[in-house]
């Protein structure tokens, strides 16, 4: 069978933990030794199978555990018996389902778009309204404790062609985030510099911090203080010319509508885990552009399918102008979960033209790296 009428038969998972080269500090939390991610396998009636991963973070959208139980108890009865080319109703069941769990529904859709994309041979952001880019600007966080690291990483991108850092801030003093940007003003000035807190500074703190910060002209500067000071994210917005960027603040649509309403960004940071869906984030920033506010590509701690997820959904949403952050396959993890390498050349992430995500998980690192399987006999 080639068509999409034909049933989902195969539903499998592997929760994976992935050891990384750094330990990585951000203002609401750090990473370690490991991250961890789900991985969702559907197969069709013909044998066809589409890919889908989910990247948590328990200090931002949930944990590795209640996606694991979120996919395999909750969602798996909603999705296995119903058709490839059914995605909507699907996911709108899903939505329903079970609350919250964004990075859980986030890898089903992008699971129903790659087997439909394989079957139909046709590639994701075909599914997504069409290509507008071939490209996208990378940008890499810059957030090891141990600047000196950070300073050999910054030597690395350079020589790879990599022009965007983004500064991770309000996870020591700010003396710390004052030095290292100093270091990259008169060191590194090739660079584009962008700041992230994290929600990292407290509203006691932030007006002052901020002002100190937006002295040095980054590009913009992104979720001072924690998700739910809407009348701080404001008040920062309004000290500044620097663009104040939104991330914890808003998940989705939902989000997007009040933020813009209550006028506490210049911006939006786009994840797929935090929408749940490709298309949920498409229409994040459809709401942004509409108000005048820009966005760009984030990620959490993702391998590279979800990166190839994201890419295909900034690659068919014009309104996402900032570039991506998709650099943990290149830059973080010891060993990426793909077959073949997730795409990066001078400095710019590929978008993929082949079937589906355009790239597959190699069944062997999944086994090797899992800490609890549902597989199907």
């Amino acid at each position: 069978m080639s068509d999409l009428s034909q049933k989902i038969t195969g539903y499998d998972l592997w929760h994976l933990k992935l050891p990384v080269t750094s330990r990585r500090d951000h203002g609401i939390g750090s990473v370690e030794g490991a991250c961890e991610v789900v991985i969702l396998r559907l197969t069709s009636e013909d044998g066809a199978h589409g890919f889908g991963e989910a990247s948590p973070w328990s200090v931002f959208t949930g944990t590795p555990e209640a996606t694991f139980a979120a996919l395999d108890r909750y969602l798996r009865p909603v999705v296995l018996g119903a058709k490839v080319g059914d995605r909507s109703a699907i996911m709108a069941r899903a939505a329903y389902a079970v609350a919250h769990c964004t990075e859980a529904k986030a890898a089903l859709e992008t699971a129903l778009l790659d087997l439909a994309g394989r079957i139909s041979n046709v590639s994701v952001w075909s599914l997504l309204g069409g290509k507008c880019r071939d490209a996208i600007p990378l940008s890499c966080s810059i957030a090891n404790p141990d600047f000196a690291q950070d300073i050999d990483l910054l030597a690395r991108l350079h020589d790879d062609g990599v022009r965007i850092v983004k500064l991770k801030t309000g996870f020591k003093d700010h003396a710390f985030d004052i030095m290292r940007l100093e270091y990259l003003a008169q060191n590194c000035p090739e660079f584009s510099v962008r700041v992230d807190y994290n929600q990292g500074l407290n509203i006691e703190d932030a007006p002052a911090q901020v002002r100190d910060v937006a002295r040095f002209a980054p590009d913009f500067i992104e979720q001072p203080v924690r998700a739910h000071h809407f009348g701080m994210m404001a008040k920062l917005r309004q000290m500044t010319d620097v663009p104040l960027l939104a991330d914890e603040s808003v998940f989705g649509p939902e989000d997007m509508e009040r933020a813009a309403r209550d006028g506490i960004c210049d911006g939006v940071s786009i994840k797929i885990m935090k929408s749940g869906s490709l298309t949920r984030g498409q229409t994040v920033a459809r709401i942004a552009a509409a108000h005048g506010l820009t966005a760009y590509g984030g990620d959490m701690f993702e391998a590279g399918l979800a990166h190839l997820a994201g890419t295909h959904m900034i690659a068919a949403t014009p309104e996402i102008t900032l570039g991506c952050e998709f650099y943990q396959a290149s830059y973080f993890l010891k060993e990426d979960i793909l077959e073949e390498p997730f795409k990066v050349r001078n400095g710019q992430v590929c978008v993929p033209d082949g079937p589906g995500l355009g790239g597959k998980p190699d069944l062997g690192k999944l086994d090797h790296y899992a800490v609890s399987k549902a597989v199907a006999a």
